[in-house]
């Protein structure tokens, strides 16, 4: 398999997935690739490689997973779009795109190109033929990660920063995409891993409550979190599946992050 990098460098194959993903570069591929576009980047130190010799292990950091740097493109009218989106559905006064992560939100992308992906999400503005979605503002779809079929994992943009990905919790939420589906592209082991890892990571980073599946976001609408301006702004999404989040939540169940009964 060959990586595509939208814009950013040529570089060599990753190497395949573990738990904590290894340091991995881009490089050029076709369209049906199943590769993101970034640069390759180092391995992240240890926060703790300088503890003191009498130090216990609990005052060392767990190293998180290799997260690769690939910012989606984004541009003054993005801006502008992403900010009339949120005052719209979620806070009329919001005077920037600042969040305070609560939630992570995980989805599949129904594709098997994170090339693919990552060109889509680069557009500032939602394409007309997704009419509902159109019809609910300007500003195009976007995650905050993507995950590849390798578990290969791609940052797109701030963690704390507004994206639309899931109506009723984009202003609380992180979404993570995985390449792939249930059907034609079904998602992997790998990315199950990648995505324990990095909902563990962001978990230790941020206070976060609850993991949810997208497919899982309308039967949370009676929580505190959802919040959504518009009544008549609902879809019905089946990403990433039930199988999947099992999965995901068995390997952070020490975590005890909730979920939709909670």
């Amino acid at each position: 398999m060959r990586w595509l990098v939208v814009v950013l460098a040529l570089g060599c194959r990753p190497p395949a997935h573990e738990a904590a993903p290894a340091v991995r570069s881009a490089s050029d591929g076709d369209a049906g690739a199943n590769a993101a576009a970034a640069a390759g980047a180092n391995a992240a130190a240890d926060a703790g490689a300088s503890v003191a010799a009498d130090a216990g292990p609990l005052d060392v950091a767990p190293r998180g997973p290799t997260i690769v740097q690939a910012p989606l493109a984004w541009s003054a009218e993005r801006a502008r779009l992403t900010l009339e989106y949120r005052r719209r559905h979620s806070d009329p006064d919001a005077a920037g795109l600042d969040i305070a992560p609560r939630v992570i939100v995980l989805h599949y992308t129904g594709g098997g190109s994170a090339a693919a992906t990552r060109a889509y999400f680069d557009q500032p503005r939602i394409e007309a033929a997704r009419t509902v979605l159109a019809r609910a503002g300007a500003v195009n779809v976007s995650a905050h990660f993507l995950v590849d079929r390798d578990g290969a994992i791609y940052q797109l943009q701030p963690e704390t920063r507004y994206a639309r990905h899931c109506i009723g919790l984009d202003h609380i939420a992180i979404g993570i995409e995985n390449v792939g589906d249930e059907a034609r592209w079904p998602l992997t082991d790998a990315q199950v891993a990648a995505d324990a890892a990095l909902v563990r990571d962001l978990a230790h980073r941020f206070p976060i409550t609850h993991l949810l599946g997208h497919y899982e976001v309308m039967a949370f609408r009676a929580h505190a979190y959802f919040v959504e301006r518009d009544p008549s702004y609902r879809n019905s999404k089946p990403d990433p599946g039930p199988r999947f989040m099992a999965r995901v939540r068995a390997d952070v169940a020490d975590l005890h992050l909730a979920g939709l009964a909670n």
